[in-house]
Parts: structure tokens; sequence; C-alpha cells
């Protein structure tokens, strides 16, 4: 006779596979449907953009090439090749007349944001650079900014923290707690200077602190030359402290305050173009971030939905 389902524990862990299945199949469903989707009209959907981008009626504006561009540095500074290149590849295009630096970062590590204000004053032998800080425009970020022809900022924005800080922990008495010791083998009397296993001597901390005041007459030698400041009053304009733009604008730091528009008036002046064409992402790059923005959108409000259920 056959038994019961119920008394069977082999149907029981089938319909606990199929009630797990079914709920991960719910959960990636936007995301399978999507792929399917894609793979059954990929060659129709390509099709039909080619036709968008070959027929998608154009101002007479757009025909025109572009003769200034905009750079932007957002965000902490830590690595400077992908700026740099954009940089270098602007200065060697001759139809860029202008550039526009958009800026809105704390700042960073000190070689990177060197490096971005080396690049930036070899464009400006090239053609004039505007830079416009949009929020902050403190420490590695105004170091990367110091060269630019012209320095506009948001009335609102951070401007300064000229200065330099190198940090570093002393966790030795957890790692006694934990039972951990460390074990080094060195070679030479400061190869192990900011170790955080341990205190620093004090002549470690004086060689420390030699090398940050190094760096930081470095920045405030750049500063002052390339801002005609004088840096034998760092005080005025220096000392990590931050501005406000009409502050900053007092003691040297920024030329003009004024909104995102002002800062674009002043790039195309300086450029000498009688009509502004700014350099831009192609429709292709700009249809493919927004659908990709959308579809990222999409699936999370449909996977908050389901959570809260």
């Amino acid at each position: 006779m056959p038994s019961n389902e119920k008394d069977n524990p082999n149907a029981d862990t089938a319909s606990d596979k199929k009630r797990v299945s079914s709920f991960f199949g719910q959960l990636f469903s936007p995301i399978t449907s999507t792929l399917d989707f894609f793979q059954k009209y990929f060659k129709s959907l390509l099709f039909l953009l080619i036709l968008l981008l070959l027929f998608a009626p154009i101002g007479s504006e757009s025909v025109k090439p572009p003769n200034l561009a905009i750079l932007n540095l957002s965000g902490p500074i830590m690595n400077a090749g992908k700026l740099v290149k954009e940089i270098t590849d602007l200065r060697k295009e001759k139809s860029i007349k202008g550039v526009l630096f958009i800026v809105d970062s704390p700042g960073g590590a000190v070689a990177p944001s060197v490096e971005i204000s080396m690049a930036i004053k070899r464009l400006r032998a090239k053609k004039p650079v505007v830079a416009y800080a949009a929020g902050t425009m403190a420490s590695g970020s105004y170091y990367a900014s110091i060269w630019s022809s012209k320095i506009v900022a948001n009335p609102a924005a951070t401007i300064g923290s000229i200065g330099v800080i190198m940090e570093g922990l002393n966790i030795k008495g957890l790692a006694d707690k934990l039972g951990i010791k460390p074990q080094v083998v060195k070679a030479g009397k400061y190869k192990e200077a900011g170790t955080p296993f341990r205190e620093w001597t004090p002549d470690e901390r004086r060689e420390i602190e030699t090398h940050v005041l190094d760096i930081y007459h470095l920045f405030i030698q750049d500063v002052a030359n390339a801002r005609h400041l004088d840096a034998k009053h760092p005080e005025k304009f220096a000392d990590a402290r931050i501005f406000i733009s009409e502050k900053a604008k007092k003691v040297g730091l920024i030329d003009e305050i004024g909104s995102i528009e002002d800062a674009k008036d002043i790039t195309k002046k300086l450029s000498g173009v009688k009509e502004a064409h700014w350099k831009e992402k192609s429709k292709l790059e700009e249809y493919i971030e927004n659908l990709a923005q959308n579809s990222a959108i999409t699936f999370a409000n449909q996977l908050k939905s389901w959570l809260i259920r």
C-alpha cells in the first residue's frame, strides 16, 4: 500500500526544494527576464539604436566641432593616471582652445596631487585652464588646481587646507592582549619608523616630522609661486586653514566667486572663441549610461518591494 505524502520525508524535501527554487526564481526574475529579452531581441535593438543615432534630428550647433572641454576631479585623490591622460590628450587636441577644470575633492595622496598639478601646468602653457571649485577644493585638490589660469569658486565652496598630515596607530596594547608579537629584521636606523606595533622613538618622530615639514614647505612654495603670494608669510593663506570663498579670495587663493555658468563664460573669454561648443559625451555613451542606471534603479525598486512584502 503506498505511503501517504505527509508521512514521506522525501516528499517533504522535494516540496522544500520547490519553495526555495520558486523564491530564488522570483528574486532574480528581473535579471533573467532582462537577459532573455536582450538575447532574443539583441539584433533588433542594435539596429534600432543605429537608426536612432543616424537619423535622430540634430541642431546646427551639434555638427560644429567642440572648441572647449571639461575636466572633472571628484572624490579622494589616490591615483592620477586616468586624469593625467585626459589632460595630456586635451593638451594635444588642437581644436580645443580652453578647458574648464571642475573640482569637488577633499584632496588625498601627495604624489598624485602633485602629478595632476604639473599636468595642469603643462596644459596651461598651451591653452587657458579655468579651475572651478564646485564644492570642496582643499589640500591635494587645491594643489592640483594652483597652476590654472583662473580659479573660480562657488560662493559656498570650501577652499584651502594647505597642510600635510601623516597618521599612525599604536596597537601595541591590543597586540599584547591578543598575544601578537612582531618579528622584525631591518637595516637602517629609520627603516621601522612609523611602525604601529610600538611607540615611535624620539629620533623616529623627529625624522617623520622632518619629512612632513619638507612636503609642507614644497606645498607652500608651489602655492606661493603659482598664486603670487609671499612664501615668507604662509600663516596668511596656509596653516591648513579652510576658507569660505569670500575669505579665500581676500587671501589670494582664488580669483573669482560665481556659478558654474560664470566659470564657463570666463573659460570662453580667455580662450578667445566667438561661440562656445563644449566637448560632450557621444549619444551612444549617454544612452548606455542611462540604460545601465535605469536598469539598476528598476531592479533595486523591485527587490525592495519583494523584501517588504
